[in-house]
This record gives C-alpha cells, structure tokens and sequence, in this order.
C-alpha cells in the first residue's frame, strides 16, 4: 500500500534528517518505525504525509508511492483523500471545540449529513469511551482519552492506512494498554497501520514488521516477532531493557558488537 524507496528529507536547505531510507507498509498490516529520538521517525511520517512543509522541509530526493501512485510533493488534503491519515504527535486536539466537534472536524470530506452520522455512530461503536464523553470539551479530557479523541478523529475519514507517532508518550501503562487494544482492533477491521514508537514491547506486540532507525537510516529491520526477541535491538538502538525501560547506553555490555553491525 506504502512504498518508500530512497527516500531523503531536508530541514531548511541545511539539515538532512532522512537519509535515503527505503521501507513498504502492506495493505492489512501494522508496521512500525522504532528508534530513539532525533533519529528520524517523525520527519519520515511528515515527509509521507508532506506535512514537513509546514516546518520548512521537503523531500529532496526518492520516490513515496501510496496505492502505485506517487504521494511526494502532493498537496496534504489530497493525501487524505487518497486514503492516508497523519496523526501526529503530542495528542493535538481541538481544545475548545466539544468531543463530538473534533470527530466532525475529522469528516469535512464527507460532503452528505446522513453519511457523516453514520461514521459518527461508526466511531462511537469502535471506541464507547468517546460516545460517553460527546459533549465534553477536548481540552478537559485525560491524556490517553484525548489520543483515543484524535485516534477516533481520525478515522472519521474512513481512510485506508493510519499513521500515528508515539501514541503512548506520556501515558501510564493501562492507558497504554487501552490506547493499542484499539490499534490492535482496528487491524484486526482491516485497516493498514504505521506506528513510530520508542516503547518497542508493546509495538512489537502489535506489529507484523519492524524498522530500527538511527541518525536518519534504517539501520535494522525484519518481522516484528524476530525483532522482539532480539535482545541487542533494545539494548543498541534503543537504550532499552528487556522490561522496555530505558538503559543507558554505559549499561550495555556488547558494544563492540554494534559497531561491528553498523560497519
């Protein structure tokens, strides 16, 4: 459904943050794009969504094929109507405007009422909290009620593929475990997912395929199930232990190793 092949992204004329990077998301399947930060993994969801725009960057090189179809450089709005979502990090509601409210906001491509009720008690279905919170306003809800609110918000669309970044930043651990129960069910519909996530237990667990990213490339990558047992994905690339928890990179006992992979 996704193809990047050789993609580059460059900030300002001057920083180049992805560095000629090639990855495929599957129509049905859940990838996800794990690493730590500063590594690359937003501005590769913003250079597919070309929402990089916004920040004064661009794709300078590559190619970025949504359904055979050349994305790179098309206008945003275009993207969403072809199918693909962005939900970006840092769970940006629409603070003042009632839960209900953003969920409309998320079907202005639906031209007809009646149909735009139906996604609307759609959404509600899919996620109860949010038919129970309809008429709160955004800016009072929790963090993981607001993530599930632009998670919802965003498939108001009805799109084909999902990209969200770092949907457990910042939320306890049962709130982590709700918010990918939902990604996991709306997989299990049908729909094509793309996660950036630097928590790689419960992304792993969610995922079919798995990229590593570090300085801009994708240094590693393989089935999801082959990545989690990999002990030295955790430990190298991201810092973490086998609980997830960060380490710091003193702690890691085999760095040899790794240079001898990025040789």
């Amino acid at each position: 459904m996704l193809v990047l092949n050789n993609v580059e992204a460059i900030y300002s004329d001057v920083i180049l943050a992805v560095k000629g990077i090639s990855m495929k998301v599957p129509a049905g399947q859940c990838v996800t794009l794990l690493g730590g930060n500063g590594a690359g993994k937003s501005t590769t969801l913003k250079s597919i969504s070309n929402l990089i725009r916004t920040e004064d960057g661009r794709v300078t090189a590559g190619s970025i094929e949504l359904n055979g179809k050349r994305i790179d450089g098309a206008d945003a709005a275009d993207i969403v109507r072809g199918g693909l979502v962005h939900i970006m990090e840092g769970r940006r509601v629409l603070r003042h405007l009632t839960v209900e409210q953003n969920l409309i906001v998320g079907g202005h491509l639906e031209p007809s009422g009646p149909a735009l009720r139906r996604r609307l008690e759609s959404v509600y279905e899919r996620i109860g909290r949010l038919a129970a919170l309809r008429g709160r306003t955004a800016g009072y809800l929790s963090g993981g009620e607001q993530q599930m609110l632009v998670i919802g918000r965003a498939i108001m669309s009805d799109p084909k593929l999902v990209m969200i970044d770092e949907p457990s930043l910042g939320l306890a651990p049962l709130i982590i475990e709700e918010v990918f129960a939902l990604l996991e069910s709306l997989k299990r519909g049908g729909m094509t997912l793309l996660i950036v996530e630097q928590n790689t237990r419960v992304a792993l667990d969610i995922a079919d395929y798995g990229y590593v990213m570090e300085n801009g490339r994708i240094v590693l990558e393989g089935a999801a199930a082959d990545l989690k047992a990999n002990e030295d994905v955790r430990e190298f690339y991201l810092g973490l232990n086998l609980e997830g928890e960060r380490k710091s990179y003193r702690e890691v006992k085999h760095y040899r190793r790794r240079k001898r992979w990025l040789g």
